[in-house]
């Protein structure tokens, strides 16, 4: 293979950060046609395509999602080493991007990313959405993984996996009892109200199951899809929240909430989703299970 020409990654390197062949024509002073043929012979001579269209929009494929992570960090080393000469040294990082659902309990992502959390050569891009846009994100390798408590719909010809990362108690939680009184389940629901997790939520659809085999209709103060609000709702008001132990591990701790009963049969279970990839990002491997690539 000849030497890679670096004219033609930095042309590849300005259309695929301006997503659109004008645009990088425009700032380069170049023509759209000159810049394309520039294009394919960086293509021709990796041996991948960069680019796939999507109507008038430039989509990177996973190839040329790799190559401008490669792109990036020479040009960024170009740059520290004039910053370097200079007297201003700079350190090269990895790059790591993370969808997250937004309604994801914020312990827990932080828990998955711990052991980068502290390193200086990582940079942490997180990205919160809905579960739909996510997964678009990741198969236009535009994040590395998706967190979410439940798995991608899979079918033969999916590239997605999931990997299953843990699996959590549920529990009814609320500020101690005045009284100092035991929690008594399910019988006490027919009277105590409560903080709910969405119908969208799983573990909400379980609960439901749960009381209505008991012959229990709640009494519902909050729905929330959000797991933040939910545990700051659990601190402020009269009642119980259902929430995995990890969502309020700080204020069980602290003695504000307390864990009244464990739901049984009720889990919550959390999930890396990634796409099956030629390149996969290196970071992953430090963070996923042993032996799920």
């Amino acid at each position: 293979m000849r030497d890679l020409n670096y004219n033609h990654l930095r042309y590849f390197w300005a259309v695929a950060h301006e997503g659109s062949l004008t645009r990088a024509a425009e700032r380069m002073n170049l023509s759209q046609s000159a810049l394309s043929v520039q294009i394919q012979k960086l293509e021709h001579q990796v041996g991948h395509p960069l680019f796939e269209r999507a109507g008038k929009r430039l989509l990177l494929t996973e190839a040329g999602r790799i190559a401008l992570d490669y792109a990036d960090t020479v040009f960024e080393a170009g740059d520290e080493l004039m910053s370097t000469l200079r007297g201003r040294p700079s350190a090269s990082r990895q790059v790591l991007r993370v969808g997250a659902l937004t309604t994801l309990s914020r312990n827990f992502q932080l828990e998955f990313l711990r052991p980068l959390v502290d390193r200086s050569d990582v940079e942490l891009i997180v990205r919160s959405g809905n579960i739909r846009d996510l997964l678009a994100q990741l198969e236009a390798h535009a994040v590395d993984v998706v967190l979410a408590n439940s798995a991608a719909p899979l079918d033969a010809r999916s590239s997605l996996r999931n990997h299953l990362l843990n699996e959590q108690p549920v529990s009814l939680v609320g500020r101690p009892r005045a009284d100092g009184r035991s929690f008594s389940f399910p019988a006490d629901l027919r009277n105590e109200p409560l903080l709910l997790p969405s119908l969208d939520s799983d573990i909400r659809v379980a609960f439901d199951r749960v009381l209505e085999l008991a012959g229990i209709r709640p009494i519902i103060l909050a729905e929330v899809d959000d797991m933040a609000m939910l545990r700051l709702l659990a601190r402020e008001r009269e009642g119980v929240a259902l929430v995995p132990p990890i969502v309020v591990r700080d204020e069980l701790e602290a003695g504000i909430l307390v864990e009244h009963c464990r739901i049984p049969e009720v889990t919550e279970r959390f999930y890396a989703i990634v796409q099956k990839r030629r390149f996969p990002n290196r970071l992953l491997a430090e963070l996923l299970p042993a032996g799920t690539g």
